[in-house]
């Protein structure tokens, strides 16, 4: 696919679904993108490659760019083993890219010697012209100027798989290409560089290599998914920072920005070197490698950028260097965890229903904190007594602050990473939204999924443990149609897809607005994403406590009426829209997602965001003790993105973590209504008024790249989330204490204004 960006719009050339493709992702393209796509057809009758003819794409004075099709044939053997279903998606795609000749050189002598003096005619002759002399004779740009320059080719070839090389090398469209061969023409051309993109089992076989070697002396480089890159992270900035967390809290940021270099899968290169051929020469594609074009003096691979390979021990010492007393952190840190070892030892065992111990931070001398009113309203407590009162009345019942379920939590319960902290579009330091819910040997979920959510397991987990989360997930739930929220899923889907290729398996359940569904749809005819679509609005409470068999209190339209959804509200249309069909299907599987995941409920809650726009709530069953002691099961609630709103304080009654967006910080309270997003003092408040016991802020605006800007007063159960931190059940008694310490790394950062074009997009 090919990308052409002006100052006013955006130009996409791709194969014949692209526009298909494209109009399905309106619903989350703002129109300002003036998108514009040119398609062209993959469609022939004919079953070989041999019989099709490049497609030309682009042509002008600049560029020509050629397309030619790769479909792959598959023999006996592999049909019969396997379960082949051909996509418009496994059509590959050779890309040719000729740049315009070069001019020759203007040769002065050659002028003179014909009769010309120095002047605006040697002008004229350099442009193409043809001149006179004072002689009267014509004087043509060929006479004085030295032969051209054919202009640089690059061949952008993918080769998937194996069944796909035969049809590659059949290509009449490459013959030109060739050196010493019977196919070429008068036509023939050099190729100066070729990009391979196939994977090394199929790039490294003696077939591929030999058919490279058809070239000549081209520069081959090799930019097939290998894992040997992996070691040199693109984003230094980012690698330090996770890097620097690591080494400061190593219990909240397990991944260090390094992480070890896997063996890739297929042949070894030099195995084929000593044995039955030479392979053809090549070099490996680096991240930021360049092959220069223009200019012509300067034609050929640069090394340049390429990020240098640098180890977490420099990190480490240029942060000591830099901060001397961060130093003494990490032991200072690790002891919070020592502690709440030998205060959970040291507790007797809790009665059923002791009464209610006031907690340490409400005191005379506290501040207090700011709670919504009935309109959901940001009002401030007069007295102590009507804030105890409130705060009381919400939290549950037990011998101190910590809830039964953490205090009875193991490690192997519930982790929650966060994948991704950013509002918008990706930056250097964060990531956009993504939650993965960990629940060990009962798999996974991922809470939304923005662009670079597979990237972020990777970093996080390794190529290895990434493959097992996503083989291993058992549901996937998108809060709102806004691209920076899912974005990432299709590359998720494709990838579950591919692993369990073979394997028996179910289809993975997604639960998303139903607007989602409409590109997902479209992207499964490219790729198999194997999933099955549950629509947000057939997951409220009401409808899931029928489903799992429980006497619902309330209806859908009781959940509805605080929403943006209520009567007589600007979105009142798209309450009276009728929801997705219900899917009995989709609705059996999520009974048995949460069956499998050990979930007591998963539901979903209207906020106040966008049109469709969710929060959800997941509730662990209870779970017996050693002593036969019934513990309620953990409740952790999740936000999406929205203004605080009483529907999402209900539903965070209680919970052991409420994860909420804190988009913008307290001054900037009038944008925040503005864009429908929330600021830490009301992500708090919300918190705070539902009684949950640990407040997780995330979806921080990309102004403040590093840490955002927030009051410390407010901040007695709070944590700033940060990109591929892992929180576990059993950390959550000492998460708040921990902040404190990390504002030590970002003590000299400065908060960077975003521009207007970094604004989410308004659907």
């Amino acid at each position: 696919m090919l990308f052409f960006l002006t100052l006013i719009q955006v130009n996409i050339w791709g194969p014949s679904d692209l526009d298909f493709l494209a109009g399905a992702m309106k619903s989350f393209i703002p129109n300002r993108a003036m998108l514009h796509t040119h398609s062209f057809g993959v469609e022939h009758s004919a079953s070989s490659s041999q019989s099709t003819e490049a497609t030309v794409t682009i042509d002008d004075e600049v560029v020509r760019i050629s397309a030619m099709f790769v479909k792959p044939r598959y023999n006996n053997e592999a049909r019969n083993s396997t379960d082949i279903n051909s996509k418009p998606g496994d059509t590959a795609i050779v890309y040719s890219c000729e740049l315009a000749e070069i001019k020759g050189k203007f040769d002065p002598g050659k002028a003179q010697a014909l009769g010309l003096e120095r002047g605006p005619k040697y002008r004229e002759l350099q442009l193409g012209n043809s001149v006179k002399t004072v002689a009267g004779r014509m004087v043509h740009p060929s006479e004085v100027l030295d032969p051209p320059i054919p202009g640089p080719i690059v061949l952008l070839v993918d080769c998937p798989t194996q069944y796909h090389m035969h049809e590659l090398f059949l290509l009449q469209s490459l013959s030109r290409f060739y050196e010493d061969s019977s196919c070429q023409t008068e036509n023939a051309k050099k190729v100066n560089c070729i990009i391979h993109l196939g994977p090394s089992s199929v790039t490294n076989t003696v077939d591929y290599q030999n058919w490279m070697k058809s070239f000549g002396t081209t520069q081959h480089i090799m930019a097939g998914h290998e894992n040997k890159n992996m070691e040199v992270p693109i984003l230094k900035g980012s690698a330090r920072i996770s890097s620097r967390l690591n080494f400061v809290c190593p219990q909240l940021f397990p991944s260090s920005g390094f992480w070890p270099v896997e063996p890739a899968n297929g042949i070894d290169l030099e195995k084929n070197k000593s044995t039955s051929f030479q392979a053809c020469e090549s070099v490996a594609a680096a991240n930021l490698l360049k092959f220069r074009l223009r200019p012509y003096a300067q034609l050929g691979l640069d090394r340049a950028s390429i990020p240098s390979l640098f180890s977490y021990e420099e990190i480490v010492d240029e942060l000591i260097s830099e901060i001397p007393e961060i130093k003494e952190v990490p032991e200072q840190i690790s002891k919070f965890w020592q502690s709440s070892v030998d205060q959970k030892n040291a507790l007797a065992p809790a009665g059923k229903h002791m009464l209610m111990v006031e907690e340490p931070w409400i005191s005379k001398d506290s501040c207090l904190p700011d709670i919504l009113d009935e309109q959901g309203n940001l009002a401030k407590f007069q007295d102590d007594s009507s804030l105890r009162e409130s705060v009381w009345r919400k939290r549950p019942k037990g011998n101190s602050e910590t809830p039964c379920c953490v205090e009875n939590a193991t490690r192997e319960d519930m982790e929650i990473t966060f994948l991704g902290t950013g509002s918008s579009q990706p930056s250097k330091y964060r990531n956009v939204s993504s939650i993965y819910i960990n629940l060990f040997a009962r798999g996974g979920m991922l809470l939304d999924c923005g662009e670079g959510t597979l990237g972020q397991l990777k970093r996080r987990f390794g190529v290895s443990g990434a493959d097992e989360a996503v083989k291993n997930l058992r549901c996937i739930w998108i809060s709102h149609i806004h691209a920076d929220h899912h974005t990432g899923l299709a590359r998720v889907l494709a990838l579950r897809s591919k692993l369990l290729n073979g394997v028996p398996h179910k289809p993975l359940l997604v639960i998303g607005p139903k607007q989602l569904l409409r590109f997902l749809n479209a992207y499964s005819t490219l790729e198999d994403l194997d999933m099955q679509f549950l629509d947000c609005r057939q997951t409220l409470k009401p409808s899931v406590e029928e489903l799992l068999g429980d006497n619902a209190t309330e209806s859908a339209t009781t959940q509805l009426e605080n929403t943006m959804f209520a009567p007589g509200s600007r979105m009142e249309n798209y309450n009276k829209k009728p929801s997705s069909p219900k899917d009995t299907t989709a609705l059996a599987n999520l009974k048995e997602v949460l069956h499998e995941s050990g979930l007591e409920i998963l539901y979903s809650v209207p906020v106040v965001h966008c049109a469709q726009a969710f929060g959800v709530v997941l509730r662990a069953k209870e779970k017996v003790s050693s002593a036969g002691k019934a513990i309620p099961g953990w409740k952790v609630v999740y936000s999406g993105d929205t203004r605080p709103c009483p529907a999402l304080v209900d539903a965070s009654r209680d919970a052991t973590v409420l994860i909420h967006e804190a988009t913008f910080e307290d001054s900037m309270k009038d944008e925040a209504i503005a864009r429908n997003h929330s600021t830490t003092k009301e992500a708090i408040a919300v918190g705070t008024s539902a009684g949950a016991y640990r407040i997780i802020l995330t979806h921080f605006s990309q102004r403040y790249p590093k840490i955002p800007v927030f009051d410390e007063e407010d901040m007695h159960k709070t944590c700033i989330a940060f990109d591929l931190m892992s929180v576990n059940l059993a950390d959550l008694p000492v998460l708040p204490k921990v902040l404190p310490h990390l504002k030590l790394l970002f003590k000299d950062e400065m908060v960077v204004e975003e521009s207007d074009e970094v604004l989410e997009a308004v659907v």
